[in-house]
């Protein structure tokens, strides 16, 4: 059998949900039920699998098109049944009419098959290539980046990783914001910096709205020493702007540097002063206009009529000021009297770009949890600019506590200043850092225990995770040794694997592709950890429970195929999510 993009659950549901249909019609050919149409019905998994493995309710939502009880129903179609040659070796029937069906060897065996003979088990193409950007991080280039952007590049990074696997045509993006009033009071501040390297603290303050970091200082120290004096006496504009062209691209190649470090790799690092060299904000704000979203006012400012679209997608007309009261939510200026855009107008471009120009199924945008109130109106924008605000997703993710000896750290012990992301990946190991920050679902609160992420033991989960691997490694290698080989995946019969342990693991290696295509569906990468865990746990416990060197014949086959498919798909998850699986430790 073929197993590429194999979903042994899929498959499992799929087939309960035929062999009902042909029931039920069959039932209705031979008189047992009247005829009508075939009503819409639920098959699933049910959480407790000692009631069937596939369940359903098709009796139940049959009882008005049928006529019948929920009960008479049930047993006209399990009487239909034909199960021969299928996936399901019985059928019963519980309660009022749930039809539950239960698996055979045969399915049991083919998952082992798959997950230990398909290289790249886990993935499928429920996806079908739809065309999805997923843009993360895209942290201001004016600064270094923080905690949120260390949360915000594993979680965008691992559900790109989710995405790709479920069959999804996946882009990563980083968006720079390299134009605005940032990138101006960061060339501020440079130019400041430098001309006090000159004339002194004093003869030029540095006013507070401006940058204060070292780094800043570090910029302007690096730009005299190549340029001397010699724009001391330049228009301080001149200087604004000479300085930011020296000292911008150096920061986006900090980022790109930390990034990589941090084993994140993007498809495309999309400039925001391409939009407004283009022409691109402009035209945007144009088709706003002559849709009728935007108005010119007295002073000549454009506004966009936000509340009017926005509405759409849960922000009311009303909303609440600094003081608490409620006041009418404005129109927002998208270019100034001044005829400069703001961000906003920026934003729509950009967004524009990725929807229609790019012509993306769907964009992506993973936002710290303080950006909420941006998210409707971005979608309700899309709509104004003749674009379905539905194909435009936001992952709202909530702050990083950083705790050491469970009290919450702020302060790195190397600089003393706020800690930032090539800090904490000097303290951790990487492999923690990228596991640590999937744990939890982007909309939880999440602590970080730096002490937990450098332990070498079971309580640090990434370390417990990569050695289920590393022992499965040693453990075949010792078979190896033993001269004892695997004969192949046509040779397993899981009608031999007993053991609770074992149809544990496989039930579990079962779930691994439905897992992916839910992670991929919900943007929601920590049910992969969440799942590689318990992968971990399921085959400590098998070890434990049964002996594989001194097991014989077929079931030591059988064994074994356990063994390589669980080696597999924790290999497959680390992989994934860009985390290193050693074989030995």
């Amino acid at each position: 059998m073929n197993y590429h993009h194999y979903n042994p659950r899929q498959a499992a549901l799929d087939s309960a949900r035929t062999l009902l249909e042909n029931a039920a019609r069959a039932a209705m050919a031979a008189g047992a039920l009247p005829q009508a149409d075939l009503p819409a019905f639920i098959v699933e998994i049910p959480a407790d699998v000692k009631n069937g493995d596939v369940a359903s309710n098709l009796a139940m939502a049959g009882a008005r098109a049928f006529r019948k009880a929920p009960r008479q129903i049930a047993e006209a179609v399990v009487g239909a049944l034909d199960l021969t040659g299928s996936l399901f070796d019985r059928a019963e029937i519980a309660g009022p009419g749930f039809i539950n069906l239960y698996l055979g060897t045969g399915w049991f065996t083919g998952v082992l098959q798959a997950a230990c003979s398909e290289p790249e088990y886990g993935r499928t193409d429920a996806g079908a290539g739809k065309r999805y950007n997923v843009e993360f991080v895209s942290a201001n280039p004016t600064g270094p980046m923080h905690m949120g952007n260390a949360r915000g590049g594993a979680l965008g990074d691992c559900l790109a990783a989710c995405l790709d696997w479920a069959g999804y045509d996946v882009t990563r993006e980083f968006y720079i914001n390299d134009a605005g009033n940032q990138i101006q009071k960061f060339g501020k501040s440079l130019a400041i910096r430098y001309l006090q390297l000159f004339k002194g603290e004093e003869a030029c303050p540095l006013p507070a709205e401006c940058y204060q970091g070292a780094d800043i200082v570090e910029h302007a120290k690096n730009f005299a020493a190549e340029q001397g004096d010699r724009y001391l006496d330049k228009d301080f504009e001149e200087l604004c702007r000479a300085i930011t062209d020296y000292a911008l691209p150096k920061n986006i190649e900090g980022l790109q540097r930390d990034l990589g470090k941090y084993r994140i790799r993007y498809d495309v690092w999309f400039h925001e002063s391409d939009l407004h060299r283009s022409g691109a904000v402009q035209a945007v704000v144009d088709k706003l206009l002559a849709s009728g979203a935007c108005y010119r006012d007295a002073d000549g400012a454009i506004l966009y009529r936000s509340a009017q679209y926005a509405g759409k997608y849960g922000v009311a007309n009303r909303k609440k000021s600094a003081d608490g009261t409620e006041e009418e939510a404005k129109d927002e200026v998208l270019v100034r009297a001044n005829g400069i855009p703001t961000y906003f107008a920026a934003d729509i471009a950009y967004h524009y770009n990725k929807l229609a120009v790019r012509g993306f199924d769907k964009a992506i945008d993973v936002w710290g949890a303080d950006h909420h109130g941006h998210v409707a109106r971005m979608k309700g924008a899309m709509d104004a600019v003749g674009l379905d605000g539905s194909r435009l997703d936001v992952v709202l993710m909530q702050m990083v506590n950083l705790m050491r000896d469970g009290k919450p750290v702020r302060m790195s012990k190397r600089t003393g200043k706020a800690i930032t992301l090539t800090d904490l990946l000097d303290e951790v190991p990487i492999d923690s850092a990228r596991f640590f920050f999937n744990q939890r679902e982007s909309t939880s609160t999440l602590d970080f225990d730096l002490d937990l992420a450098v332990r070498n033991d079971s309580e640090n989960p990434v370390y417990y995770v990569q050695y289920a691997h590393a022992r499965i490694c040693s453990l075949l290698k010792k078979l190896d040794a033993a001269g004892v080989a695997f004969e192949g995946p046509e040779a397993v019969d899981a009608a031999l694997l007993t053991d609770p342990s074992e149809q544990a693991l496989i039930r579990l290696l079962a779930a691994f592709p439905a897992e992916i295509a839910a992670a991929a569906e919900k943007y929601d990468p920590a049910r992969i950890t969440r799942f590689v865990i318990d992968l971990s746990t399921a085959f400590h416990r098998f070890y434990n429970a049964c002996r594989i060197l001194e097991a014989e014949g077929a079931v030591r086959q059988g064994r074994i195929a356990l063994c390589l498919a669980v080696r597999g798909v924790i290999r497959n998850v680390l992989t994934m999510f860009k985390i290193n699986a050693p074989e030995s430790m």
